[in-house]
C-alpha cells in the first residue's frame, strides 16, 4: 500500500511557454526508455526476481511513477498557454487535433506507447541489466534534452531527474552483484 504525499518529488518550474521543449519531453512520458515504461517494467518484474532484489524493483518503480508525475507537469506547464499556432510550429499539430493540450502516452515523434517497451525475460540477471540499460538511456535522454533546452528553471528539474536515473543504475548495478553471488550459490528455479 502506498502513502502518497500529494506533492511533486521536486518542484517543476518553467520560464516561459515552449511547446517546442514539452514536444521533446513527451520522449520521456511515453516513450520506449521514457518513466512510464521503466516504472511499469520495474514493478512487473518484482514478481520473477529473488527476495533480495524485490524491494529495490518496487522502490524504484514507484519513484519512476513521481518522475512521471514531474514530466506530466513540466509538459503541461510548457503548454498550457500556447496557441494552436505555436502547436504546430512546434510539431504538436497532430497531437493537438487529437487531444488539445491533454496528455496522451506518445513518443516525441507521436508514436504511441505499447507494452512492448516492457521488458520481462524471467531471467534476473538478464532483467536486471535490461534495467540498468534502461536507466541508462534515460539518463542520456534527460542530458540530450537539457542540451536542447534554454530553460534554466526547467533544467533544473531535468537535472534532477537525470541524477535520479545514475542512482538508479548504480542500485542495479549493486543488485546485479548479488543475483550473481546467489546464482553462484544455487539455481534461480
Amino acid at each position: 500500500m502506498w502513502a502518497y504525499e500529494k506533492k511533486l518529488q521536486y518542484p517543476v518550474r518553467v520560464s516561459t511557454c515552449n511547446p517546442t521543449l514539452a514536444k521533446y519531453l513527451v520522449e520521456q512520458y511515453g516513450g520506449a526508455d521514457g518513466e512510464l515504461a521503466a516504472a511499469l517494467r520495474y514493478l512487473n518484474q518484482r514478481y520473477t526476481i529473488p527476495d533480495k532484489v524485490i524491494g529495490l524493483l518496487t522502490d524504484i518503480g514507484t519513484e519512476e511513477f513521481a518522475h512521471l508525475e514531474m514530466i506530466a507537469t513540466m509538459i503541461y506547464k510548457l503548454t498550457k498557454d500556447a496557441t494552436p499556432e505555436m502547436m504546430k510550429e512546434a510539431g504538436l499539430d497532430a497531437h493537438y487535433a487529437n487531444h488539445d493540450s491533454a496528455l496522451f502516452y506518445h513518443n516525441a515523434s507521436g508514436v504511441p506507447w505499447t507494452a512492448s517497451y516492457i521488458a520481462a525475460k524471467g531471467d534476473p540477471i538478464a532483467d536486471i541489466y535490461e534495467d540498468i540499460a534502461a536507466e541508462e538511456k534515460a539518463r542520456a535522454t534527460y542530458q540530450w534534452i537539457i542540451n536542447l533546452s534554454d530553460d534554466p528553471d526547467l533544467n533544473d528539474g531535468l537535472r534532477y531527474l537525470r541524477e535520479r536515473e545514475i542512482v538508479h543504475s548504480q542500485r542495479f548495478r549493486e543488485a546485479a552483484e548479488i543475483l550473481k553471488d546467489e546464482q553462484g550459490k544455487k539455481r534461480f528455479f
